[in-house]
């Protein structure tokens, strides 16, 4: 078999970028031990509020320093769990003023969720035994969907809650 020599330097650049990505990829993973961000804490998903974040009292937001916040999200059955109100009622409005920096903390106790707030970069796949983090600035005031984007059943539909955004 005859092949032109510009098709041997395509081959060998295309080989030789392939085996470099390989060494690149092997020394992060196993030299390095990278692993990704989720695998970073891990919590027992059917005790998920003997964890400080996921207690009754921590969950929704919480303020943690000058225009600081960290909301602790528990996603389970077709719903965010973001805490109760005064009256014992479920929360399902969350109000952060504009410019604050803000962690969200999620987790679910049964299957796979989503945890996306429609119209920002916040966006999260929560697995049952892990904690995903995100950390965000929120500059624009205004009402934000947050929803569930990974299929979980049959009442997926229905789990959201709103995030809003107003000038302090």
């Amino acid at each position: 078999m005859h092949l032109h020599k510009y098709e041997k330097i395509w081959l060998t650049f295309g080989i030789g970028s392939l085996l470099v990505f390989l060494i690149v990829l092997g020394i992060g993973a196993f030299y390095q031990g990278t692993q990704p961000p989720s695998c970073l804490v891990t919590i027992d998903p059917q005790n998920v509020q003997a964890h400080e974040s996921f207690k009754e009292e921590s969950l929704g937001l919480q303020k943690v320093g000058e225009n600081e916040y960290v909301v602790n999200v528990l996603a389970s059955a077709f719903q965010y769990n973001l805490g109760k109100d005064d009256k014992g009622s479920p929360v399902r409005t969350i109000r952060i003023p504009k410019g604050a920096n803000v962690t969200f903390q999620a987790t679910t106790t049964d299957v796979v969720h989503g945890f996306q707030i429609a119209g920002t970069n916040v966006n999260m796949m929560l697995e049952p035994g892990y904690i995903s983090d995100f950390e965000t600035t929120l500059d624009n005031p205004g009402e934000y969907t947050i929803l569930c984007n990974e299929y979980c059943g049959i009442g997926q539909h229905t789990m959201s809650a709103v995030l809003e955004v107003y000038e302090p």
